[in-house]
């Protein structure tokens, strides 16, 4: 059963207290008081898991594509941490699951959560060279194991060349990437059509941001935790989420 939607669930709660008021009203009944403890507590389990540990604190999401294939492949299962980040923002390096803006969504597609590894923090300048990797503020990117070199260029001009200017991340946004760099829907796919032209939309609202990746919990075989930004770094620094560039208007760390 498909418990996403809120109905449902208010559905459920609903079939669950009507059983439990029915049982306390069959006073007669010999196995009343073990049955009555028994649906209490299937009650209280129901809400404290779907009410309060679903929408705030812990979440299992399924892995349907390669676009994170060396960290997650295809078939995955992991558990996503939505409490982290009312406490602390987002590192680049983290992976994070996300509910899709409408540019990267295909024709006919409804709503999506995407998962991909955060690359910019707002304020960063962004930059992709084919062949050679990803520079936030002007330092290359050193990423995790198995990740390829980009086959591309970007942000790149109408004719689809390298326009050799980085894209600076905006307020509240973030810049995501698929590990899987060449086989990817992520920020640097994302476009809308205004006025006929095709116009990049790379920016991924902080507002759409549901956690961080933490685990893998299925196949039994895959069981481990996900890597974050501890094994993301900045050509020369520490192996550390650091500082992004500050820039005018307000850019920097969220709050």
């Amino acid at each position: 059963m498909n418990l996403d939607q809120p109905w449902k669930i208010a559905a459920l709660i609903g079939v669950l207290a009507l059983l439990r008021i029915i049982w306390g009203l069959w006073r007669r009944a010999p196995a009343r008081p073990f049955m009555v403890e028994l649906l209490d507590s299937g009650l209280i389990a129901f809400v404290l898991v779907f009410l309060l540990i679903r929408p705030f604190v812990v979440q299992a999401f399924y892995i349907p594509s390669r676009s994170m294939v060396p960290a997650l492949l295809d078939g995955d299962r992991i558990l996503v941490n939505k409490f982290l980040y009312r406490l602390n923002p987002p590192q680049r390096g983290d992976i994070i699951v996300f509910d899709a803006p409408r540019q990267a969504l295909q024709q006919g597609d409804g709503k999506k959560d995407f998962v991909k590894r955060l690359v910019g923090l707002p304020g960063d300048a962004v930059e992709i060279r084919r062949g050679v990797g990803v520079f936030i503020n002007g330092s290359r990117l050193e990423e995790p194991p198995g990740v390829p070199l980009p086959d591309y260029d970007w942000p790149v001009d109408s004719f689809g060349l390298a326009t050799g200017k980085p894209y600076v991340v905006p307020r509240d946004c973030y810049f995501v990437l698929g590990d899987n760099r060449n086989d990817s829907n992520d920020s640097h796919r994302w476009a809308e059509v205004v006025d006929g032209r095709v116009e990049p939309r790379p920016d991924l609202g902080a507002s759409r941001v549901l956690g961080k990746a933490m685990a893998i919990f299925w196949p039994l075989t895959r069981v481990r935790l996900v890597g974050d930004s501890r094994q993301v770094r900045l050509e020369g620094g520490p192996k550390v989420a650091s500082e992004p560039l500050r820039v005018a208007g307000g850019g920097g760390r969220l709050p």
